[in-house]
């Protein structure tokens, strides 16, 4: 499997842009929208201690902070997305491991991970430390897409099924893992356990920088011999047409999964 983008921030020549890409990302009202909805899942309250894990810039915990009055850290396991953070005003930015946390047994009154479970290598020990760091009573929110839910507007849906299929089990760890996670967080022993589904629609290709790059999702897979150079010339041109006609359309639904320490 190839390394993704963001499980490799601190390996890339530069690392400004996966931090430039998440920037883009604050800026689509999708995104926008359900990073408000997991806030009012977390509840957070004022003089409260949170925890978001996977946090990046920083840039959804100041807002978390900014809304409610509460103290949130951060952790990230790219050094790089800390120091930015830290530029950026977090106070407690920490480089960790989201599967080893460095944190004492119930620090927290609430943790959240946006966008951070498809990409870990064991999402199970993951959640057992989310769950070892909170409080009693603590609320639990994690959202990723889920990549079976995928669709995109081409003529020859048997091959985009197989390049869509392509993203979602080789071009990350856990590309499917989305629709699962409130089995996981019940089976965690979690309470009050919720699922919300939200989906992304996208009909300008220019959108959420071009959809992480989806027309190269052949041509990725080309290199690991999965397609043929005929079958990557068909992708990319079908793609070009649908934008050139306007019918391009692609889309994936996000799962946002809450949930309580009992």
């Amino acid at each position: 499997m190839p390394p993704h983008q963001f499980t490799a921030v601190d390996s890339q020549p530069d690392p400004r842009g996966s931090i430039d890409c998440l920037d883009r990302l604050q800026g689509e009202p999708f995104y926008a929208a359900y990073k408000a909805r997991v806030a009012e899942l977390l509840a957070p309250r004022r003089g409260g201690r949170y925890l978001d894990v996977g946090g990046g810039t920083g840039d959804d915990a100041r807002r978390v902070a900014g809304m409610s009055g509460a103290d949130v850290v951060v952790v990230d396991a790219s050094r790089a997305m800390i120091e930015e953070a830290a530029r950026r005003g977090i106070e407690q930015a920490h480089v960790g491991d989201a599967v080893d946390l460095p944190f004492p047994s119930q620090s927290f009154d609430g943790c959240w991970a946006d966008r951070v479970f498809q990409h870990l290598a064991d999402p199970g020990a993951a959640l057992a430390e989310l769950i070892r760091v909170t409080r009693s009573g603590g609320r639990i929110v994690v959202v990723d897409p889920d990549y079976d839910t995928q669709v995109v507007s081409t003529g020859s849906q048997e091959l985009a099924r197989r390049v869509l299929g392509y993203r979602a089990d080789r071009l990350l760890r856990h590309g499917t893992i989305a629709h699962q996670m409130g089995g996981r967080f019940t089976a965690a022993g979690l309470v009050d356990v919720s699922v919300e589904g939200r989906t992304l629609v996208v009909r300008a290709h220019t959108a959420v920088d071009n959809v992480m790059g989806l027309r190269s999702w052949a041509r990725s897979g080309r290199e690991e011999g999965l397609f043929t150079e005929r079958e990557v010339e068909i992708w990319e041109r079908e793609i070009d047409e649908a934008i050139a006609l306007g019918r391009f359309l692609y889309a994936v639904t996000f799962f946002i999964t809450a949930g309580t320490r009992p």
